[in-house]
């Protein structure tokens, strides 16, 4: 009944959220662990370490975060009864660890205002969501960072704690959770992480391998162009920065039939990356409509694969 129970706690969050009011009492789990990480950081990762010891201290703090993540999300199993109150217990505290909602809230703020021509309302909804310069974005350019996305974070927000959930219960979706945090926080080539992220930046990589490629045959799969889809993504997916990030991002711009990532502009300069599906043509506004309706039928899909693979498994 776990399949069924991460399934239904990914549709309660896909239709309530996460509460404004809740968020500015609590915060957010995702928060939590984000702020133990963040005193890790300051008080572990020491600038004038050198790299090995930065690294290993990088590695403790990360197994840290993860033992405790863990250890909690056992004890919460142990401790749920039995029956109809323990099924829904669980239902209700995976909900929080998916971000179905939220990612669908974030994307469609930025496309309802580039529909209707404000760019900038649409840059300052987009630098809620990527990390490069948002002055720097055309029309074309705000919609290709927010397809690229929604196409990673359909990844690492819906598919892949859901296959975590799915194979190892409330503890996997919480520790799936943890690593990915750490990753987002940590995990940067920069002077400060390169080093003590490294651990978390690798993990992460081996967690999200197989979740990233069944996240973009879901979206091939969904599209109506399989084959073609498939295509782009197979060609595409090994050449882009990420070694994950780049299957969702090109199955979804196979499936939308534009182009995305190229060069980006950040803070330090122009970051040369190439091109996903390059001889299609840039996104607008109403691919990114499309791009919304496309996530949505690849979540439906995923959630009826989930629930048939837990009845198989006896999940």
């Amino acid at each position: 009944m776990t399949g069924l129970a991460m399934v239904l706690a990914l549709g309660l969050e896909a239709a309530l959220g996460w509460p404004d009011g809740l968020y500015r009492r609590i915060g957010h789990p995702v928060t939590w662990i984000g702020a133990l990480v963040s005193r890790l950081d300051t008080d572990w990762n020491n600038e004038s370490d050198p790299p090995l010891r930065r690294r290993q201290a990088g590695m403790w703090a990360a197994l840290s975060v993860i033992g405790i993540c863990g250890c909690a999300a056992l004890a919460v199993t142990y401790l749920l009864p039995d029956g109809p109150v323990g099924f829904g217990l669980l239902i209700l505290i995976a909900a929080p660890w998916f971000a179905t909602r939220s990612l669908y809230d974030h994307v469609r703020a930025v496309a309802r205002p580039l529909a209707e021509g404000d760019v900038s309302m649409a840059r300052s909804m987009v630098a809620r969501i990527v990390g490069r310069d948002p002055e720097a974005l055309d029309s074309a350019g705000i919609a290709r960072a927010t397809l690229e996305s929604l196409g990673e974070n359909a990844s690492d927000g819906i598919v892949a704690p859901l296959f975590w959930g799915v194979v190892l219960g409330l503890p996997g979706l919480v520790i799936y959770k943890a690593i990915n945090t750490l990753d987002s926080m940590i995990g940067y080539r920069s002077p400060r992480h390169s080093d003590f992220g490294r651990f978390a930046a690798r993990l992460d990589d081996v967690v999200n391998w197989l979740p990233a490629r069944l996240t973009a045959l879901a979206f091939a799969l969904v599209s109506g162009r399989v084959i073609a889809v498939l295509r782009v993504t197979i060609a595409d997916a090994p050449q882009h920065r990420s070694p994950n990030g780049g299957w969702p991002e090109a199955a979804l711009a196979g499936a939308l039939g534009c182009r995305l990532s190229g060069p980006r502009s950040y803070g330090a300069g122009i970051e040369q990356q190439p091109w996903v599906n390059a001889g299609a043509p840039d996104p607008d506004a109403e691919t990114l409509a499309r791009g919304l309706r496309t996530y949505l039928r690849m979540v439906a899909l995923v959630a009826g694969i989930a629930i048939l693979a837990g009845a198989i498994w006896g999940a």
